[in-house]
This record gives structure tokens, sequence and C-alpha cells, in this order.
């Protein structure tokens, strides 16, 4: 015999907040060299060369740059690449400031 329980308030709140979608922003530094930025967009992300020298310049400028967006799992282990190539990154919710 099986029983359904109710959904509770906390797991609606829970399931909207993982349903995203999600970001995963590179933040400026002052150790990696621009050049060394391009190259690990190019290499870990696979963008063109323009693609990955206009973030790297939003990340320089702005000091940050949206580098990918998709689902909280997958752009949590983007950040988790980019902080092994020894970049600062972080995952928020996309639309979040």
């Amino acid at each position: 015999m099986s029983v359904t329980l109710p959904l509770e308030e906390s797991d609606l709140r829970v399931d909207a907040a993982t349903a995203g979608p999600w970001q995963t922003v590179v933040w400026n530094d002052p150790v990696n060299l621009m050049s060394y930025v391009v190259h690990v967009f190019r290499e870990y992300f696979g963008y063109s060369p323009a693609r990955a020298e206009r973030l790297m310049l939003a990340v320089h400028h702005d000091g940050q740059a949206v580098v990918a967006e998709g689902a909280r799992e997958q752009m949590e282990l983007h950040a988790q690449a980019m902080h092994d190539y020894g970049l600062w990154a972080t995952v928020r919710e996309a639309g979040t400031p």
C-alpha cells in the first residue's frame, strides 16, 4: 500500500529554486593574465577566439562576465572547473545582479 502525501510549501520553494536557469559568473582578479583567461575560455568552453576575448574583456572592464547559463548542477561543474584553472567563479540564479 502506498500513501501519497501532499506537497509542503517548502517543497515547492525548493523545486522552484533549482529549476533555473542558473549562470556561471567569472570575476576579475589581480592574478591571472588576460591571455590566460582567454585560453581557459577557449579550452574549457570551446569558445571562438572572438567570444573568449569578448568575455575576458567583460571580466576585466566590468569586473565579471556570465560565461555559461543552464541547469544548476552543470553551472556548479563549470564553476568548479574555473576554480581548477585558478579563476574566481560563482553560480547564481539568472536574473540576479
